[in-house]
């Protein structure tokens, strides 16, 4: 698995937001001589299923490729991947979580959640309960017959929306 770069991953957050844009997601995949960078990107504010464009990653693609090309630290081959964040979106950040409450989420943690004895978790997005400092909070499920459980940031491991078909019948 490719080694993450960071001052790569902390330049294209500012790169994308210059294209009105915010990184949802960076992913490095692939070997460290052929490293793939996976890179979601959506526009602020979009809800799933209206955000970006093929031709806004494509856009992005090509803004970011030149530099990318030049970068001292990124081999010759590698390969970029552009992609919107799909209806399951990831949710990473602070912002993230703020943003999607009220919405159907998905966690998965290395150890049981919020004090149940599963390590994965669905159910409504309540918020976000603040810790001691920025990055200590809790994510706050609440789940059928309306238990809300707080589970630490730091316990979970993925974080998604949830996509639900809407029944035709």
């Amino acid at each position: 698995m490719a080694k993450p770069i960071p001052e790569i991953d902390a330049e294209l957050e500012a790169r994308v937001e210059d294209l009105g844009m915010e990184v949802v997601e960076i992913e490095w995949a692939g070997s460290d001589r052929r490293p793939i960078l996976r890179l979601r990107v959506d526009f602020p504010g979009s809800q799933p299923g209206d955000g970006v464009t093929v031709e806004d990653c494509v856009r992005v693609s090509r803004a970011i490729e030149p530099w990318l090309d030049e970068h001292p630290h990124l081999p010759e081959k590698y390969t970029v991947e552009v992609s919107s964040p799909g209806v399951e979106r990831p949710l990473h950040r602070k912002r993230d979580f703020r943003r999607f409450e009220g919405d159907l989420v998905a966690l998965k943690g290395r150890q049981p959640l919020g004090g149940t004895k599963s390590k994965r978790l669905e159910g409504e997005l309540a918020g976000i309960r603040e810790g001691s400092d920025e990055e200590q909070y809790s994510v706050l499920i609440r789940r059928k017959g309306g238990e809300v459980l707080a589970v630490p940031r730091n316990d979970i491991e993925k974080a998604h929306l949830v996509f639900r078909w809407k029944d035709d019948h």
